[in-house]
């Protein structure tokens, strides 16, 4: 009922919404008689604000067109790899003339980035991707809001996460591949590599966590204190509601985006606020610049998705309540998650020293549960001065993450590890052979 009630107050918001905008610009355009009126910036500087205010976002675009490899402006290609019902993969293709280049691209590793499911968009990770792309070939996960899922395709669950990542990991190059996980992945691909290293199954050549709730006990934040405290049943009877007939996913059961995005915004509402009267004073003052910020930045921000109430409710158990992970008691499919049977996978972890999503420790609690890992192949960083979103984007992702990271790739891409024992293999989720030759196929293009 209360999903239906804010798709109604949307509904009636939308025509005030553009009615807003249509007259901001009536005090604004130059030709326009009423923008030379004594009070014409501030009308349309407020009536700017409540166009924003009011109107609904949709998905941003990556919109990147082009990157710099080697001082050369190299053309990039959006490409859709693989399409599930609940993801698309996402690849990057880059394209130049240059010889020189083209050969240097072609040697350089595949990385592929799980970005995260938990509200926002894949678009947030666009700087991520972009500053990988200067080094690396580049796969990103394209997560589907719920709501646009038809309920006949079935449920998605926490466990059919870690199977896409896997299936994903095979198709970009297995063995041959580095993973990068931000925030809320970091616990389903730590499993999702460990099934496939108890099972036998080659496994990448690196993978980097930032800022994810690998231990959620650890320095525990806000939103962790919430999904601890609460219980289960509440989480099921106070934020899970049916899709909207509008919608192609109609009945589904989801946690609706606008109830994410409140919780966003509830978790600093005075910056908020501060930050729109920014735009406002932005306005009046003709800094254009400033205000062009503000927009890109709540254009992603104000962007949220559906997420499959099954995935959502499986997380706050698995993650925040029972700590399976770290407990060692999850298990996917009958078998157990074992991040310790992981031995030729480098691992890099990455926190942010202000982060209030996922607080310190967190994170780098993976390096103690992947003991099979030679100490000398993990690795941690701490990004002094940064926020959560700062490890992934922003002048520290930029300056202090990204070199780090970018080196910790190349490391392991010179010299991956070499097994040091065979273990004896568990059931698989998948095939080897078929695996083998998916990931021999991916290899095999340019």
């Amino acid at each position: 009922m209360l999903y239906q009630f804010f798709e109604t107050q949307r509904a009636l918001l939308s025509p005030f919404s553009e009615f807003a905008a249509a007259s901001a610009k009536l005090y604004s355009h130059p030709l326009s008689p009423f923008a030379h009126t004594p009070v014409s910036q501030r009308l349309s500087a407020g009536l700017d604000l409540m166009h924003r205010l009011a109107k609904d976002y949709e998905k941003p675009e990556f919109e990147i067109r082009s990157v710099e490899v080697d001082g050369v402006d190299v053309a990039v290609q959006e490409l859709v790899a693989l399409e599930k019902p609940f993801c698309r993969l996402l690849r990057f293709k880059r394209y130049t003339d240059d010889s020189a280049v083209l050969a240097k691209m072609k040697d350089q590793p595949t990385v592929l980035v799980v970005a995260p499911l938990s509200g926002h968009h894949s678009t947030l990770l666009r700087e991520t991707v972009k500053q990988l792309l200067r080094d690396h070939k580049v796969y990103i996960t394209d997560w589907t809001d719920a709501r646009m899922v038809p309920l006949e395709v079935g449920p998605f669950h926490l466990d059919d996460y870690v199977h896409y990542v896997q299936e994903f990991i095979r198709l970009v190059g297995g063995a041959d591949c580095h993973v990068m996980s931000v925030c809320q992945p970091t616990v389903p691909v730590l499993a999702a590599i460990s099934l496939m290293a108890s099972a036998g199954e080659p496994t990448p050549r690196s993978m980097t966590m930032m800022g994810g709730p690998i231990d959620a006990r650890k320095s525990p934040t806000a939103v962790n204190n919430l999904a601890m405290n609460r219980s289960y049943s509440w989480f099921e009877n106070n934020v899970i509601y049916r899709v909207p007939t509008n919608f192609p996913g109609a009945g589904r059961e989801v946690y609706p985006g606008f109830l994410q995005h409140t919780g966003f915004v509830a978790m600093n509402p005075d910056r908020h606020l501060s930050s729109h009267y920014d735009y406002f004073l932005d306005l009046v003052r003709g800094d254009d610049d400033s205000a062009e910020a503000h927009r890109r930045f709540y254009d992603e921000y104000n962007a949220v998705l559906d997420m499959p109430a099954e995935y959502y409710l499986d997380t706050i158990k698995t993650v925040f309540q029972d700590f399976a992970l770290v407990n060692g008691t999850w298990q996917v499919d009958g078998a157990f998650v074992r991040p310790q049977d992981i031995t030729t996978t480098a691992l890099l972890t990455v926190e942010g020293e202000l982060d209030d999503i996922s607080g310190a420790g967190q994170t780098r609690a993976a390096h103690e549960l992947c003991s099979g890992v030679p100490k000398v192949h993990q690795h941690h960083y701490d990004a002094l001065g940064a926020g959560h979103y700062g490890i992934f984007s922003g002048r520290r992702w930029r300056e202090k993450v990204y070199p780090e990271v970018r080196a910790f790739i190349a490391k392991y891409e010179a010299a991956p590890l070499k097994a040091t024992s065979k273990a004896a293999p568990v059931k698989a989720t998948a095939k080897p052979a078929a695996n083998r030759s998916r990931a021999a196929t991916a290899r095999s293009k340019a």
